[in-house]
């Protein structure tokens, strides 16, 4: 008798129940629409973005603390990245192959546009502007999964890094002097953004995949596939014990 993970046995549970109502045509077309907004090429320039508005200030200490800690977080997802790729090393009993970089990515900056956007505002509005940045950076790293980009495990852990990411930024940043955004500056980099999330998604994974193999030697990448073998003996080791 197979052997089955409990995360595995979970997660299943929550995809059979959670499919019909998520998948509808309607609804992937939602998902597709708001994955693409998780992409480098809108959430690296919102990244930049934010490093404009805090040197328009002059507020280099916090601008050094994003610069930072964003790219500490972006190095975390490249080297899990990079390890399965080129050396096959993950977690093959949560199919984790590496964080997702979109849910790294918007759950590290979403709410870092909400908390600076609304430093003009009270205390309240300030506190919904950065909730309203992470429940949408949830909603991005839901979407990598539904769209088949990643597995939970992925997703979930690009989540906890970025959200790691962004409020430790805030943390510190409400402990320095945090200049007040120019209103006009925020509203053409907003209008930027919108319009880079209509282009065609970055070829990031091709690249890392080109990179991995060229640092580990190897003449192909490691996937999913390649865990097949070792599922097959792991299941048949463990069924000796029932």
């Amino acid at each position: 008798m197979k052997r089955v993970h409990p995360w595995d046995r979970l997660l299943t549970s929550i995809s059979i129940r959670a499919m019909p109502v998520f998948s509808t045509p309607l609804m992937m077309f939602f998902w597709s629409r708001i994955t693409v907004l998780g992409d480098v090429i809108v959430t690296l320039p919102a990244a930049a973005a934010i490093v404009i508005w805090l040197c328009s200030g002059q507020a280099w200490r916090v601008t050094a603390w994003w610069i930072g800690l964003f790219g500490a977080g972006m190095a975390i997802v490249v080297a899990t990245k990079i390890a399965f790729i080129g050396w096959g090393l993950g977690i093959s009993s949560v199919d984790f192959t590496g964080i997702s970089g979109h849910a790294m990515r918007a759950s590290a900056v979403l709410p870092v546009l909400g908390y600076l956007i609304t430093q003009n505002a009270s205390s309240r509005a300030q506190r919904a502007g950065i909730l309203a940045g992470f429940a949408f950076g949830v909603l991005i790293t839901v979407s990598r999964v539904m769209v088949g980009a990643h597995s939970t495990s992925e997703a979930v852990t690009g989540e906890i890094l970025g959200s790691l990411v962004g409020f430790a930024f805030i943390a510190v940043a409400g402990q320095l002097v945090t200049p007040a955004v120019n209103r006009w500056l925020v509203g053409a980099s907003a209008a930027c953004l919108v319009w880079m999330s209509s282009g065609e998604p970055a070829p990031t994974q091709e690249l890392l995949t080109e990179f991995a193999l060229v640092l580990s030697g190897h003449e192909y990448p490691y996937t999913r596939a390649d865990w097949a073998p070792l599922k097959r003996a792991e299941n048949q080791f463990l069924n000796q014990f029932n």
